[in-house]
């Protein structure tokens, strides 16, 4: 699977647990409250001030290893 802005942070986590990091130092540090598993990766960039782009970017890279 391949991240994308779409992807839910549910569907990320369940995917690959070893992202947390970069959630959370992005300041996303609710990632087991319902919201947050219903919110895009795009919807986190935009409330954390983070380039949703290069947020993905670094997801996809920690995925693919």
């Amino acid at each position: 699977m391949t991240v994308t802005k779409d992807t839910r942070i549910g569907e990320l986590l369940q995917l690959d647990t070893d992202v947390s990091p970069i959630l959370l130092s992005i300041g996303m540090h609710c990632l087991g409250c319902p919201a947050s598993q219903m919110e895009t990766i795009e919807e986190a960039a935009a409330v954390h001030g983070v380039n949703v782009d290069e947020l993905v970017k670094a997801l996809n890279d920690k995925i693919s290893g």
